[in-house]
């Protein structure tokens, strides 16, 4: 799976068409549970005890489906995987569809491969949501050869974790195992057992590499290790040295598609939560604040009048969501929930995601200094194609010169395609703080010092507004714009000298 020089890629489902990726802890049978002992701080002379344990809760999976090819440009393209729209990994993948031809439009049948293992021993198996999304059919395959049907019971993309249950009639009771109650430490050793290229019970030994890692798919962290981890991996288990499952296989970042000792694993706190909530009701609820926000960096926060730059700063209140009921607008930067300060956008949004809809939650904002608290009730997270419906827009020659901040600017109502709203940046000074800041013709200026804007002399005085504000005797002072690009938009503090 090639993706460019450098890419991150779903460690799994192995496919045609379709291409989704525990102290080791006993596999157990349904009445016993036995613990593997190795000495604090010294490997293991061999493997193969804990492996001869947790081995028969690991499956393969196999996903039957059918796929029409040209429903749009986002159908399957040989050599890049199917990525299903919800899944966190989607917009990485089709960045390299754009621009390539439709295949003929058919009805394809779509197989796929990927891992998965037994948590309880009446058949539930955790795997990732990119392996069984959308399938018709679901088959499991045991160590010993053993296939069983099985069904959806749910998914949740936002962490690319699915529970699926064998629906067989049988007394068997299947072999399972836990996960860990406690996080493994950097230097740690880690098994990942699973099913890459189709070669089913491969098993692969590492260490624990690093935690918290962002690797761009929401506000979770991941687990890097650096056992063996390939394509079909994708929803098997890593196991601790006592048989514990510590995180669920889920991306690689290969140069090449194959492993280079770089995986991602959804660490096994996570998945017990969400394992739960799908378990009960087939999904996951979270709470939803309906904004737009970005992190807070230090011109940001010196424009606003922030000690340090924390929090997260609202780039846009989405329409009729949770947050336009109430007195919060763009350029609020929250730093407190219910007292708990934000660190980031990330923090906030990880925040928010373990509160249940419809719950209250107060919080902490500043607005240019000043520090209140707001009281609000969380909606529900949207899927994520009703997010992405609820956010768009564009850009767009005509114009006065801004000579201070090294922009000429035209009322976007004057420019045809542009809107109604905002001041339209029609031309950038190459040698100043604009352009450092990455802005461009054809860019929109929403507001400025926390005012909207909508002709060059808005902005003017919005410069005015900053700069008598300024404190200190500094001869130059940060002034914070709301800018869109295309149907995205941000804040920008840009410096001005005084006078």
């Amino acid at each position: 799976m090639l993706l460019a020089a450098t890419a991150l890629v779903a460690a799994g489902a192995i496919g045609l068409s379709f291409n989704p990726s525990v102290p080791l802890a006993v596999a157990e049978t349904a009445q016993t549970q036995q613990t593997v002992e190795t000495p604090y701080g010294r490997a293991p002379l061999s493997f193969a005890d804990l492996v001869q344990k947790v081995k028969p809760a690991v499956v393969s999976i196999n996903v039957k489906g059918e796929l029409n090819t040209a429903e749009n440009d986002e159908s399957p393209i040989p050599g890049l995987p199917d990525v299903p729209e919800d899944n966190p990994l989607h917009d990485f993948f089709n960045q390299f569809r754009k621009g390539m031809p439709k295949p003929p439009s058919k009805h394809n049948p779509s197989l796929a491969q990927g891992s998965g293992f037994f948590i309880s021993d009446d058949g539930y198996i955790v795997t990732n949501n990119h392996v069984v999304e959308d399938a018709d059919d679901i088959t499991v395959t045991m160590e010993d050869g053993a296939k069983f049907d099985a069904k959806l019971i749910g998914t949740d993309p936002r962490t690319d974790l699915a529970l699926v249950k064998v629906t067989e009639d049988t007394d068997k009771k299947f072999p399972y195992v836990n996960l860990s109650e406690k996080d493994p430490r950097v230097g740690d050793w880690v098994l990942a057992v699973g099913n890459p290229f189709g070669l089913g019970g491969t098993v692969t030994a590492g260490i624990i590499s690093a935690h918290n890692r962002d690797i761009g798919s929401g506000p979770y962290d991941y687990l890097q290790i650096d056992a063996a981890v390939n394509r079909g991996n994708s929803g098997g288990p890593s196991f601790d040295l006592d048989g514990n499952v510590i995180g669920v296989n889920t991306a690689i970042f290969s140069p090449s598609g194959g492993n280079v000792g770089i995986a991602f694993a959804v660490p096994a706190a996570l998945v017990k939560q969400v394992v739960q909530d799908l378990k009960d009701d087939g999904s996951v609820d979270r709470g939803w604040l309906g904004v737009v926000i970005q992190n807070v960096n230090d011109d940001i926060a010196d424009s606003v009048g922030l000690s340090e730059p924390k929090g997260a700063m609202i780039t846009k209140v989405t329409e009729d969501g949770p947050a336009s009921k109430e007195d919060i607008k763009a350029g609020d930067v929250i730093v407190e929930v219910n007292g708990d300060e934000v660190e980031d956008s990330r923090d906030l949004a990880r925040k928010i995601a373990e509160l249940e809809p419809d719950t209250s939650v107060k919080l902490a904002i500043v607005r240019y200094g000043d520090k209140r608290e707001v009281d609000m009730t969380l909606g529900s997270f949207p899927s994520a194609k009703k997010l992405a419906s609820l956010q768009k827009e564009e850009p767009a020659d005509q114009s006065e010169q801004m000579e201070k901040l090294g922009l000429s600017l035209a009322p976007a109502a004057k420019i045809p395609g542009a809107g109604e709203e905002g001041v339209v940046i029609v031309d950038v000074d190459s040698d100043s703080d604009a352009a450092d800041k990455g802005l461009k013709p054809g860019d929109i200026i929403l507001q400025v010092a926390g005012v909207d804007v909508s002709t060059p002399s808005d902005v003017a005085k919005g410069l005015a507004k900053a700069t008598e504000s300024a404190k200190g005797d500094k001869d130059k002072v940060k002034v914070l714009m709301q800018v869109k690009t295309g149907d995205q938009s941000r804040f920008v503090a840009l410096t001005q000298k005084k006078g």
